[in-house]
């Protein structure tokens, strides 16, 4: 191995049969990890912007984006160091630059379906609210797990 070549650190030997367990379940281990971060990072979305709707007084739009914010944070610390800990970072910041780009888009598709629930469709209830800001969050799901597989938790390269 050159010195230019990126190691595991000692601490992973340690923890290789954890780690060849973790490969066996694969698809469905990271799927699930993900989903729970994903439920995590929901929960502090719906409730924040729930809280900035009804208590201070914030847009619909607006208590959208603010938790989301905060909620990024949390789900990249928690998907970097643990759903997808088995692949590699280049350290660079491209990889965090990346998340929170894609994040934006996420952002982006849930402001449009709680946008057009609250003002195309004119329903101002904390139902419809609801409605529309989960189903933004589950198509935003959708695309951050299919786009953080491939742009930003890539595989290790062998």
């Amino acid at each position: 191995m050159n010195t230019m070549q990126r190691s595991r650190p000692v601490g992973a030997v340690a923890s290789a049969s954890a780690y060849r367990a973790f490969q066996r379940g694969g698809f469905l281990n990271e799927l699930l990890s993900f989903g729970f971060v994903g439920v995590v990072g929901t929960l502090i979305m719906i409730f924040g912007a729930n809280l900035m709707r009804a208590w201070l007084g914030g847009s619909p739009v607006t208590s959208v984006v603010v938790p989301t914010v905060v909620s990024t944070v949390a789900s990249y610390l928690l998907n970097r160091f643990w759903v997808f800990r088995h692949r590699d970072s280049d350290g660079s910041g491209r990889e965090v630059a990346v998340f929170f780009a894609l994040n934006g888009v996420g952002l982006l598709i849930q402001v449009v379906c709680t946008g057009f629930t609250y003002y195309t469709l004119g329903l101002h209830g904390g139902v419809a609210y609801n409605v529309g800001l989960l189903a933004g969050v589950a198509f935003g799901a959708a695309f951050r797990y299919w786009s953080y597989k491939k742009w930003v938790f890539t595989p290790t390269v062998a």
